[in-house]
């Protein structure tokens, strides 16, 4: 029986391993960014969730602010570093990138915020790398990171 339990937990780790590795990451990240003012839609998927052009069950609200945007974005960036195992990967005036991986099995979600110059809205996006269902994961670390950022009353 534990020879059994063995072989098809040996089989598992390698079919997971196998859909990991086999989707190239610049593949995966060349969608991600903002373009005309708009970050990506997500897949069918409903393993996604974004605040920008999206239909009702990948649509979140965006992360609205009541300071400048300099301030808005030096909270967030606060928050991100307390979100467990997660990495900011690429910042600029307007825009963050961050990855955060599953804690067993190290899948990487890419999370992107966007700060428009004309709304005190941060508009993001969540969305799992590889498979089909999140569980939900997505969406909570979002509305987690929300909970944050308003408890530091910006």
């Amino acid at each position: 029986m534990r020879r059994l339990i063995s072989i098809i937990f040996s089989i598992f780790i390698i079919i997971a391993s196998s859909l990991i590795f086999s989707q190239s990451t610049w593949a995966i990240t060349s969608s991600l960014g903002v373009k005309d003012g708009y970050l990506s839609p997500c897949p069918e998927t409903p393993n996604c969730v974004v605040s920008q052009k999206t239909d009702t069950i990948h649509e979140i609200s965006p992360i609205e602010y009541h300071t400048d945007q300099a301030t808005a974005r030096a909270t967030l960036l606060k928050v991100l570093t307390v979100v467990p195992r997660t990495t900011v990967t690429e910042q600029t005036e307007n825009y963050i990138r961050a990855e955060s991986k599953s804690r067993i099995f190290k899948f990487v979600d890419d999370l992107e915020f966007y700060f428009p110059d004309k709304e005190k809205v941060i508009h993001l996006r969540s969305a799992s790398r590889v498979g089909e269902s999140d569980l939900g994961v997505n969406r909570r670390r979002i509305e987690q990171i929300r909970l944050a950022v308003a408890d530091l009353n910006i």
